[in-house]
């Protein structure tokens, strides 16, 4: 399975420098309500990252999220209504449904925050 991991130990700095690659890559514009990954701040800043759980597509009234053979789950934008439902079910709050979209979209473990990450901290393995 492939999926985007925060690195044990790593430090975030929450530069958003991942949250801008993401959003810029799906949306062409930086906007942090745009991007498949969020910083949190709980007991440390630490990005939030999707973790394949699948809610998402179970939500799904049409079908529109399957899981491929790496075991990414992917928004079919052909099959998408953009009605949201799998944004609410996101328990993460990681899918993104832009006003300006006619389509949900969710992190696809690309790697691009991973690259944009000064501090390395974010990766892409394979399980």
């Amino acid at each position: 399975m492939k999926k985007l991991t925060v690195k044990k130990g790593s430090t975030c700095m929450a530069c958003l420098q991942c949250v801008q690659a993401c959003s810029e890559s799906f949306y062409k514009e930086f906007h942090e309500d745009k991007s498949c990954i969020q910083i949190v701040e709980k007991k440390s800043v630490r990005p939030m990252v999707c973790p394949q759980c699948g809610k998402c597509a179970e939500a799904c009234p049409n079908g529109a999220i399957k899981q491929n053979a790496k075991g990414v789950y992917m928004v079919n934008k052909k099959l998408c209504t953009g009605c949201g439902a799998c944004v609410e079910a996101c328990p993460f709050g990681l899918m993104v449904k832009a006003e300006d979209s006619e389509t949900a979209s969710k992190c696809i473990a690309c790697g691009i925050c991973a690259k944009a990450c000064p501090m390395d901290v974010l990766e892409v393995v394979e399980s």
